[in-house]
């Protein structure tokens, strides 16, 4: 566990993503990956009213129902750290003061809590003044529904320039960026966005840290794997993709550990990471995800060779 920069939030390394829950995990198996997690020392849950409006049949919010009937049936709200989104959701887009204030009390039904300890705005949004979304959730933190705030999906300029605002206004600061950032996708964290975490003491929280599973070494050539993200893993399928892989299996093996806690292990190893976002469909994925390792400056260094 560590604290959270710029909060009094005490988390576990790994941060649980669920946006399968509702989507390729049904209410049963989200449980149990959950309890797994627990389990295992994990407190930190990500999630967000769009997850998952993808799937047929669905209209968002799944991921937040499943999450507050778990969190009612162990009791236990006070011991996790819990992150929603707002500005995805086709029926609550974007991130003006109106829309932020219904989409949170709609999440907060869905989760069956009266407060999210961090609120992100799912990407940005060009058309609402940023002191405008800050003012709102400055309100919402003082009422006591939000402990903290956090920008998802913003470039390095716009992330600056909402610190700015909310600097010069006396608004509610974001806390951190969630973005894409994997060993196969380097930018645009570490291009533009890096830099202001870091100037600016911010947590990076990155998702996809297992490029869509493609990290884990399921994948392989000639290997045929039955997953809803397959089609989706394909674009990773290329000469500097196998290296990465076969750079993981060498690591991995060293370590006795599975190729995605070594995947999410040299994330960590980025300064400007806290904590990488994973999820898990089964308690077998999970207990691959959630194994801490430390890497070697060698280690890093070898899959930052094989992965460029």
């Amino acid at each position: 566990m560590f604290t959270l920069p710029k909060t009094d939030l005490l988390v576990h390394p790994l941060c649980l993503g669920a946006n399968v829950f509702g989507w390729s995990a049904d209410e049963a198996q989200s449980f149990a990956v959950l309890d797994a997690y627990v389990a295992a020392g994990g407190n930190f849950i990500d999630t967000a009213d769009v997850y998952s409006e993808w799937k047929e049949g669905n209209a968002g919010g799944e991921s937040e129902t499943i999450i507050g009937k778990w969190m009612k049936a162990r009791n236990n709200r006070n011991k996790i750290v819990l992150a929603t989104k707002v500005a995805k959701l086709s029926t609550r887009r974007g991130l003006s003061p109106e829309n932020i204030t219904a989409a949170l009390d709609d999440s907060l039904r869905r989760l069956q809590t009266d407060y999210v300890d961090i609120y992100y705005s799912h990407e940005d949004d060009l058309k609402v003044p940023t002191e405008d979304t800050l003012g709102k959730y400055t309100e919402l933190i003082a009422a006591g529904k939000i402990r903290y705030i956090a920008a998802s999906q913003h470039s390095g300029a716009r992330l600056q320039h909402a610190l700015d605002t909310a600097k010069a206004n006396n608004l509610a600061s974001y806390i951190a960026l969630q973005d894409h950032y994997n060993l196969i996708t380097r930018n645009p964290f570490e291009a533009e966005q890096a830099a202001v975490v870091t100037k600016n003491g911010l947590s990076a929280l990155p998702f996809y840290g297992l490029a869509k599973g493609f990290l884990s070494g399921k994948y392989r050539p000639g290997v045929t794997v039955e997953s809803v993200r397959a089609e989706a893993v394909k674009e990773y399928m290329t000469p500097t993709g196998w290296a990465t892989i076969d750079a993981l299996d060498a690591i991995a093996k060293n370590h006795g550990a599975s190729l995605s806690a070594v995947a999410l292990a040299w994330l960590r190893s980025n300064p400007a990471v806290s904590a990488p976002i994973a999820s898990a469909r089964t308690v077998e994925q999970l207990l691959e995800i959630i194994q801490i390792v430390k890497l070697t400056a060698e280690e890093v260094d070898l899959l930052n060779t094989a992965s460029r």
